[in-house]
């Protein structure tokens, strides 16, 4: 069995809550793994499951608020960006300490936005 697909129907058994939950501690661990300087594989792993967390919690947020899973899908693409950039930010120490800051802070709005589903 694909280990993403065993990895989707795992999650998805979760409450919408936890899910977000779940979304919330990988932002902790991307800005605690950028702000340590972690290998950049292990970063980028982190972002990449977060994207399939974000994809598999947007569709039963819609049902509950469109506005927050809206939230979410711009949230996604934001982690794109670094995940796409990420050879660049690498190379530049203050955009790293950026990216761990969003991090925290993305991490902080999902919390709120669990607070309220």
């Amino acid at each position: 069995m694909n280990t993403a697909k065993f990895d989707k129907e795992h999650f998805q058994q979760n409450d919408i809550s936890t899910r977000l939950a779940h979304l919330a501690a990988h932002l902790t661990q991307i800005q605690s793994l950028t702000n340590n300087k972690a290998p950049k594989d292990e970063i980028v792993g982190k972002m990449r499951q977060s994207l399939y967390f974000i994809e598999w919690i947007v569709p039963s947020l819609v049902e509950i608020d469109v506005d927050q899973a809206a939230e979410l899908v711009d949230l996604g693409r934001t982690i794109a960006r670094w995940q796409h950039n990420w050879n660049k930010v690498c190379a530049e120490t203050k955009n790293d300490s950026e990216i761990a800051s969003s991090a925290g802070k993305l991490s902080e709005r999902v919390r709120e936005i669990r607070a309220v589903v």
